[in-house]
């Protein structure tokens, strides 16, 4: 089916169009979230106007293409995909967007560094032997964990998440089960990434066809 546009559903959809009369403002590597159905993915703003916002990932697109994202502070927003070109995706606000408001992570709470719900079994490997344990949340600085485990406070353990190589931590806390490691050295935004990628449930081989049949090319509903 053939679809005809305008100019002007060109301009706001089309990634090479320069639509200078749209108050489109860059933001220079604002991390982010993407989350979906299928899990929550590192990303970064690109720009940002009244009636959207362009996105980078560092890998494969997740498949849904009506999904939340989430600012470090918080700034929650629901999304509809419009175009996919290469790592670059653009987006429509599914709601009224406050520009500024979306500029300055208007909140109630100071901004945290970007955490990813995510829960994969993994082992810790400790000073009291290893235990089996769940991945809860990751981030570049850290993670917490769920085990039934003897785990001390400030005890020295390797985390070993997926197919990343261990990463040696120490215990800062724990609550319930469950305990909180940072990193010594931290992940930085591309194997962040990477890593989430790597854990989340969808199917890549899926995701890569449907990038293949829809990158650079502009969605319509």
């Amino acid at each position: 089916m053939t679809v005809q546009m305008n100019a002007t559903d060109v301009s706001m959809w089309n990634p090479c169009f320069d639509r200078r009369t749209d108050g489109r403002h860059r933001l220079m590597l604002r991390a982010a979230k993407l989350c979906s159905m299928s899990g929550e993915y590192v990303c970064v703003v690109h720009d940002v106007s009244q009636t959207g916002a362009k996105l980078r990932l560092f890998h494969e697109h997740p498949p849904e293409d009506f999904m939340f994202l989430q600012l470090s502070g918080g700034f929650l927003v629901a999304l509809e995909r419009r175009w996919i070109n290469g790592e670059y995706a653009g987006f429509r606000f599914s709601c009224k967007v406050d520009v500024a408001d979306f500029i300055r992570e208007k909140v109630k709470h100071m901004p945290r560094p970007l955490r990813l719900c995510i829960q994969q079994p993994n082992a810790v490997h400790g000073l009291a032997g290893n235990a089996d344990a769940v991945l809860v949340d990751l981030s570049a600085q850290g993670a917490c964990i769920e085990t039934g485990g003897k785990v001390s406070i400030r005890e020295r353990v390797n985390l070993v998440i997926g197919d990343m190589p261990a990463r040696v931590g120490h215990v800062c806390w724990h609550k319930r089960g469950r305990f909180g490691v940072v990193f010594q050295a931290g992940l930085g935004l591309k194997q962040l990434a990477s890593a989430a990628h790597a854990l989340q449930p969808y199917s890549r081989k899926c995701a890569v066809q449907g990038i293949q049949e829809s990158e650079q090319t502009v969605l319509c509903a």
